[in-house]
């Protein structure tokens, strides 16, 4: 059996290996790939959104099963061409990923479905964006509508601020294309989760919760990056949350897209506000969070292809998937300077005395091969993963990798779960 994975990020990795330690033992390719995917299969030249040389390959060698990884290859409708030509593909389709593709249409959806979210208003013209921000007041958040590779959001504390994003994204191409809009929305109050499930045009299976930490420095401090960490379970998403969750989310949204004639076959990532045991969505992706996909995907409890095939075939089910007791971590080692400018071709040592510390992984986003060397190739470099029989023994493994890892510039948080170990301490 053949599977492709596309992308080369830590989501791409994770997928890979879980894929690769399925019993059904199938052989992984990845398009391009990185350092530890190299190490569970072939690596392929093309980039994750050559379409061209992707059909071209997937002709060729007949692949059995195509896992589409990031949201561009998505937005830009790699799946419908694949599925075309007959292939099996993991991921939505071009209509169902615009809701992560545009965040306009994603609100859209909201609003007319009765998912809970914050009010919102979509400008191009950035005078009337800041008369808005301005009758509105701070804090507020500012949008690019496209995709920004998890850039495009500030969170402005002060009006000067959101109108300085602004001004950045319509007058100052920050985000090129995808910052032509902005989406500005009321601010939130509560504590974040992820929720990623499964469908498969009528069923959907939640995943295990998760909670990401966005900004780079700990306290939850500065610029939002794609995610410095996680962990799994989430407290906070009780099961009470999680029905509403399964009722106010995606049920909803699905009844909208059908109403407009789009079937979502795929996973669906919700990342989500609670506030007193309240829901409300932040917004859509159309793929495997990073680096959630890491914290769920070591909790997942045997094979992962059942399910997969089963969001294909339309036949997917809640006994399709099993969790193992065990709280998991991934903290993100991250290149200095990130999420701006930073160094590539870094050497980074030590991966194989931290790959064998118990219950742990390391995987790769931001690497690559120079010959023997595994080098810096990206912002978030590694993802190191572990699993505990509680949340502290999980952190302790991890954070023992971390320090076991180096490479020029290397910069992590110290605080991954911060809010858990305090609800923890406070019983």
């Amino acid at each position: 059996m053949k599977i492709l994975v596309v992308g080369n990020g830590g989501r791409e990795h994770t997928l890979a290996w879980k894929l690769a330690n399925d019993s059904a033992k199938p052989e992984i390719f990845c398009t391009p790939g990185n350092a530890g995917t190299a190490a569970l299969g072939t690596n392929l030249e093309f980039g994750a959104t050559d379409l061209a040389g992707i059909k071209a390959w997937c002709l060729g060698n007949k692949p059995d099963l195509i896992v589409i990884g990031p949201e561009a290859p998505l937005c830009m409708g790699m799946a419908d061409v694949l599925e075309a030509e007959g292939f099996r593909v993991f991921g939505p389709g071009q209509a169902a990923a615009e809701l992560e593709g545009s965040k306009q249409f994603a609100k859209e959806i909201m609003k007319a479905a009765g998912v809970p979210t914050s009010a919102y208003e979509t400008f191009t013209d950035p005078d009337a964006a800041c008369a808005y921000v301005r009758g509105r007041g701070a804090p507020i958040v500012i949008k690019a509508d496209g995709l920004a590779a998890g850039k495009g959001v500030t969170v402005a504390e002060t009006v000067d601020q959101a109108e300085a994003a602004i001004r950045d994204a319509l007058e100052g191409n920050a985000f090129g294309d995808a910052g032509s809009r902005v989406v500005i929305e009321d601010f939130l109050v509560g504590e974040e989760a992820s929720i990623l499930a499964l469908i498969d045009g009528e069923n959907v299976v939640m995943l295990a919760s998760s909670q990401d930490h966005k900004r780079i420095f700990e306290k939850d401090e500065g610029p939002n990056t794609g995610g410095m960490g996680a962990y799994s379970p989430a407290s906070i998403v009780t099961e009470s949350v999680l029905k509403k969750v399964k009722e106010e989310v995606y049920d909803r949204t699905l009844t909208e897209l059908k109403k407009r004639g789009i079937t979502y076959k795929g996973v669906l990532y919700a990342g989500l506000m609670i506030d007193d045991g309240q829901p409300s969505v932040v917004e859509f992706n159309c793929r495997f969070g990073d680096p959630e996909t890491q914290a769920v995907l070591a909790r997942w409890d045997g094979d992962m292809l059942p399910a997969i095939n089963g969001v294909i075939d339309g036949n997917l089910s809640e006994d399709m998937i099993q969790w193992k007791d065990e709280h998991s971590v991934c903290v993100v080692m991250v290149a200095g300077g990130y999420p701006g400018d930073y160094a590539k071709g870094d050497e980074i040592q030590n991966l194989d005395k931290a790959n064998a510390i118990d219950d742990t992984v390391v995987f790769h986003a931001g690497t690559a091969l120079d010959g023997d060397k595994v080098v810096t190739a990206g912002g978030r470099v590694l993802g190191i993963t572990s699993l505990g029989k509680d949340l502290p023994d999980a952190l302790s493994k991890a954070y023992i990798a971390v320090e076991t890892i180096s490479f020029k510039g290397a910069f992590y948080r110290n605080d991954i779960a911060h809010r858990e170990l305090r609800r923890l301490e406070n019983g």
